[in-house]
């Protein structure tokens, strides 16, 4: 049997339970192989349960020196009772100068106390009794969650001004930099926003007139990494040579906030129609008019022109639909005027096959294949686009084509050298 003898509002504060006849503190704390919440007790006596009762700070600070207990204990084993006893005098029943001395002697949990309103410069330099004279009841997690951000940049060397930390808040990185960053004007105050606004818009015009368009290799909604990439590249370098006061983090946020947009608005558009943003035409006549996609597992699909997609469309979504890890050589191939085109996505690098001589008689026809290196899913893109449109001849003027494997592994291995 177990009746709550005392329990504050907040719920994560441990609580003073009778069991079995018994005072007991009882807390949750950690987590089981599960990952369900593991709770723990320990034994307490009358006077310690007075200064729980009456001494909020105490009451915290208790729960703060038994938590590395806890943490102990792992997800399966039992708490150290004894140790957890041996705290009770020190921290509840000693002098405020006894109470520093354990502190200085244990491990305790400082996010706890910091959530509940403790003095951080005070924790810092040991003064836990002092620091505590600020306590409340509640907590505030955002609170311990942004002096553990600080102090990771502080390892890390980056120490903030107020228009890094301006800028941190209104793009939501300032606690977490692995959150998709927002505009969040209403983070910042108003004195600070246009300084803000004034680096955002350094950001803008860096990557003005730049897109991150769709890689089909990651999926249907997925993104070019290499488009990222460079307008990471473009606006970093523009905001650094701007803002030059500005630390690192500062200056990725803003990068981040502007890629993740353009890719964003990229997820929200049909998969790419490469023939739509053609700057020529080689005329009506050299266009494609059926052509067949296939790739390494068997897939197989036609299309014709009277389809209501254009062709670059339909192979990319069927790239999406069927890439994979196993999956990374696909082809397309007109098979009326012999040619295709075989994507090596695994290499970046492509083939264009031509057929030299036609079946006769019984025999083989014979190919001519010339390889070419590709720069992303861009090279790729302008490949795909320029063969719909005019056949293997319009890729004359696209890429240093080669007869021999060989010269595209060493050019592969220059390429990658250079990187």
């Amino acid at each position: 049997m177990r009746d709550i003898v005392f329990a504050r509002r907040s719920g994560w504060i441990p609580n003073v339970v009778r069991e079995d006849g018994e005072l007991k503190l009882m807390f949750g704390a950690g987590a089981d192989a599960n990952h369900e919440p593991r709770t723990f007790t320990f034994p307490i006596g009358e006077a310690h349960l007075a200064v729980i009762r009456d001494d909020l700070a105490r009451h915290l600070l208790l729960w703060s020196a038994v938590l590395p207990l806890c943490d102990a204990a792992g997800t399966r084993g039992p708490l150290d009772e004894d140790a957890a006893v041996a705290l009770l005098g020190p921290v509840l029943l000693s002098a405020p100068a006894g109470v520093d001395a354990a502190f200085r002697r244990i491990q305790w949990a400082k996010g706890p106390l910091i959530s509940h309103g403790a003095d951080i410069d005070l924790l810092e330099r040991g003064q836990v009794c002092a620091a505590m004279r600020s306590a409340t009841e509640t907590s505030d997690a955002k609170r311990t969650q942004k002096y553990y951000a600080d102090r990771r940049r502080a390892e890390r060397g980056q120490v903030l001004d107020v228009l890094d930390t301006a800028l941190l808040m209104y793009t939501g990185q300032y606690l977490h930099g692995a959150t998709i960053p927002k505009r969040l004007p209403d983070a910042v105050s108003p004195a600070l926003l246009p300084d803000v606004m004034r680096v955002i818009a350094t950001a803008e015009q860096a990557c003005a007139g730049m897109r991150i368009g769709r890689d089909p290799r990651r999926g249907k909604r997925g993104t070019d990494k290499r488009d990222w990439e460079r307008m990471a590249a473009a606006v970093e370098a523009a905001v650094r040579r701007t803002h030059p006061a500005l630390v690192d983090d500062a200056v990725r946020s803003v990068s981040f906030l502007m890629c993740s947009e353009a890719a964003s608005r990229a997820k929200d558009l049909p998969m790419d129609d490469d023939e739509d943003a053609a700057p020529e035409d080689l005329g009506a006549s050299a266009r494609k008019a059926s052509l067949s996609f296939t790739d390494d597992k068997d897939n197989e699909e036609k299309w014709h022109r009277n389809h209501t997609r254009t062709a670059t469309a339909e192979f990319w979504e069927f790239v999406a639909d069927h890439y994979g890890s196993g999956n990374q050589v696909f082809t397309v191939e007109d098979e009326a005027m012999g040619e295709g085109l075989q994507f090596h996505f695994y290499a970046d690098s492509i083939a264009r096959i031509t057929t030299a001589r036609k079946a006769e008689g019984g025999s083989d026809p014979e190919y001519r294949v010339e390889y070419s290196l590709v720069d992303g899913m861009g090279g790729y893109r302008k490949l795909l686009s320029a063969f719909v449109r005019g056949g293997c001849t319009a890729l004359d003027e696209h890429g240093s084509w080669m007869s021999d494997a060989a010269d595209l592994e060493r050019a592969r291995r220059r390429r990658d050298a250079a990187e």
